[in-house]
């Protein structure tokens, strides 16, 4: 008998999203997106594709709650099984799941300047009562396997390369995204060896069932990458949903 087929856990789910700014120098209203729908189910990757301009990156922020949305509903269901509206909740609320559940990786580190690239990226798992010891020895080992030389662990990222910095803010994210991982551009700044190693550790955290949302470019990282595309038109055409 085949083996039963089963369809991913849905982790994240977001219904009617829109995002506005005003800038205050110009007194006008900016839209970046209106009307978003999609799904992000465990041990699969959703990948937010469009032209530049589309809100892809706000769509992000808005999940993490760097942005709070104008209209429209993020619910993420917890690993205890609880469905919060991210949309309303409270910032205490949010900022507990971030540290117990997500990850983001941002196109650009952001750190203390003086702490070492291993303390960078093992604070996730300290922030969640690891062992230092324990927290350090994992990062290590991601570091390995993007290849980051072992000589750079021990110092700050701001003295690193481009490339060389988002290995670390890679690693720091993965380790935070226990349960959902949230990735814009993850390879950006890489080589195209080094954006292989980075995508063979987003396809492992797929296997190991962290539900992904990644921005993703390019016809190769799309295939190579995305179960399902959410295909994002600018704000003045109509709706900007097309999941595929």
């Amino acid at each position: 008998m085949d083996a039963e087929i089963r369809k991913p856990q849905t982790v994240l789910g977001v219904t009617c999203l829109a995002k506005t700014f005003y800038l205050h120098k110009r007194e006008v209203w900016i839209q970046a997106f209106r009307d978003v729908s999609f799904h992000v189910g465990s041990g699969a990757i959703t990948a937010l594709a469009g032209l530049s301009g589309s809100g892809k990156s706000s769509i992000l922020k808005c999940v993490y709650r760097t942005y709070r949305p104008s209209a429209g509903a993020i619910y993420y269901r917890t690993r205890a099984g609880e469905n919060i509206n991210l949309a309303q909740a409270a910032d205490r609320d949010v900022l507990a799941i971030r540290r117990l559940e997500f990850g983001f990786v941002t196109q650009y580190l952001d750190c203390l300047p003086r702490q070492t690239a291993l303390a960078v990226a093992a604070k996730p798992l300290l922030d969640r009562g690891v062992t230092r010891e324990a927290a350090e020895a994992e990062a290590g080992g991601l570091f390995q396997l993007l290849r980051l030389p072992e000589r750079l662990w021990r110092i700050p990222p701001a003295t690193m390369s481009g490339g060389e910095k988002q290995k670390v803010n890679l690693v720091r994210g993965v380790l935070a995204g226990s349960r959902l991982l949230l990735l814009d551009e993850p390879a950006a700044s890489l080589d195209p060896a080094s954006a292989e190693l980075v995508f063979d550790l987003i396809l492992a955290r797929r296997a190991a069932g962290v539900a992904i949302l990644a921005v993703l470019h390019g016809k190769r990282e799309l295939k190579q990458l995305a179960d399902f595309q959410v295909r994002l038109a600018p704000p003045a055409g109509s709706k900007t949903l097309a999941v595929l």
